[in-house]
């Protein structure tokens, strides 16, 4: 039988040689980001649905509770520039695998404290360890994608924060149910400890992946990939220096397109991060829900955001590939999200508690829509130091992490309603969409001058 003129045969240096298909290596890559990150948002929420058999077996009052979950975000936020630098220095495999095995070691050890000092330590180090994971997230994409592919890619790895929570909080619950809230930190840290292992075992650059093609390397390097990949095994062993000084961080916030799309994300992430952390309180005091209704409505939006961050990749690429220009393809979902996040605020005027949930689905669809600013990161980032500008980046939409929640309770505690609460969500919404509309500008890569 004759040979197909598509068919892959073994290169001498372990390499598949397609003779005309367009190998896909990096689809394997994208799942294991994917992959990553629900691992990495189950580690940094477990301790929410742990919170109720926790704080009696340790006699933590809410005060003490709420220090807990803040405490992540201050590290988180604080470790944001130093995890770029790490980055840069040191590329994406190492910086990743040693990432995701010391915060799952550290929300092992939450399984294994007795007290609150045990807690607040390993939370420190949690938000630490988690710091240089999405700034990777970035620089494996711009390696390993073209440009025309990349939002579909970030949307792909960014659902895992959504598809987590919404499917494995109910198993997470049967499982404490079943076996206490320590059993929780133990599965979830033990897990991310293998895929730790898994991520060394299989993540390689482009071109040392023995199933990227000539081909596929030929159509990601001409959509703009490679960029950031280092050259060789050889390259990696002995990575080079990034050339940064402190000097360059002022030196990128002068430029519109980061500080633009810094201030639209901190907008965004305010909307997910009441959705992680006064959404089940909102149901419960404001449209006064039985905790049972709860868990049921509970993963509607979640599930919406999951649909929406697919949708605002695969639109965004679908425009870029019908010629429309980077700065209508890229911000044009983003700023829609935004906007239609900013609904959020009609949720104050009905009455209809199943009304109420599609109005919050709608507004969490649309933040997920708006998730696409890593993208834009990947675009922009000057070469060989897109570490340090995912990490500006990442700082400042964490700061959401910090300041929405106090805000929030500081709004509910003043009034006794969350009417406010929605308000100021909604308002920083509409903030952010006029960020990208005025602020960034032209979606272009920074070319820094001495």
């Amino acid at each position: 039988m004759q040979q197909s003129v598509h068919s892959s045969k073994p290169a001498q240096n372990g390499r598949t040689v397609s003779t005309g298909r367009r190998s896909k290596a990096r689809y394997k890559i994208l799942a294991l980001l994917a992959i990553g990150t629900m691992i990495n948002y189950l580690d940094r929420t477990v301790l929410g649905i742990a919170a109720p058999q926790l704080t009696k077996e340790l006699g933590i009052n809410a005060a003490l509770m709420g220090l807990l979950f803040s405490v992540f975000s201050w590290s988180y936020v604080a470790s944001q520039i130093p995890g770029g630098l790490f980055l840069d220095r040191f590329g994406s495999k190492l910086t990743y695998f040693l990432s995701m095995t010391f915060w799952s070691l550290c929300t092992l050890a939450q399984g294994l404290v007795s007290g609150i000092g045990g807690l607040f330590a390993f939370r420190l180090g949690l938000g630490v360890s988690e710091a240089p994971c999405f700034p990777t997230n970035s620089r494996v994409v711009a390696t390993w994608f073209p440009q025309s592919e990349r939002a579909m890619a970030t949307g792909t790895y960014t659902v895992g924060e959504y598809i987590g929570l919404a499917f494995f909080s109910p198993f997470l619950f049967m499982l404490m149910g079943a076996f206490g809230w320590r059993s929780l930190f133990l599965v979830v840290g033990g897990v991310g400890i293998v895929f730790g292992v898994i991520w060394w075992m299989l993540y390689r650059e482009p071109r040392d992946h023995p199933s990227a093609n000539q081909e596929e390397l030929d159509y990601i390097e001409a959509g703009g990939g490679l960029t950031h990949s280092n050259q060789s095994a050889d390259a990696a062993a002995e990575p080079k220096k990034s050339g940064f000084q402190w000097g360059t961080i002022g030196k990128l916030l002068k430029h519109r397109q980061l500080t633009g799309i810094c201030l639209g994300q901190f907008a965004g992430n305010s909307t997910l991060v009441f959705f992680l952390t006064w959404f089940p309180t909102y149901l419960a005091t404001e449209r006064h829900m039985a905790w049972l209704k709860i868990g049921f409505f509970a993963i509607m939006p979640f599930i919406a955001a999951s649909i929406g961050v697919m949708f605002g990749g695969v639109f965004s690429d679908w425009l870029l590939r019908r010629g429309v220009s980077a700065n209508v393809a890229r911000k044009l979902p983003i700023i829609a999200g935004l906007l239609l996040a900013s609904t959020i605020i009609l949720a104050n005027y009905v009455e209809s508690n199943v009304v109420v949930i599609a109005i919050l689905s709608v507004a969490f669809f649309a933040q997920g829509m708006a998730a696409l600013g890593w993208t834009l990161v990947s675009d922009i980032a000057p070469e060989g130091l897109l570490g340090v500008t995912g990490g500006i980046f990442n700082f400042a939409a964490n700061l959401a992490g910090i300041i929405t929640p106090l805000v929030v309770g500081l709004i509910v505690a003043a009034t006794g309603s969350f009417v406010g609460a929605l308000v100021f969500i909604g308002v920083i919404a509409l903030v952010g969409a006029l960020s990208y509309i005025f602020i960034v500008g032209d979606i272009k890569r920074i070319v820094l001058v001495d």
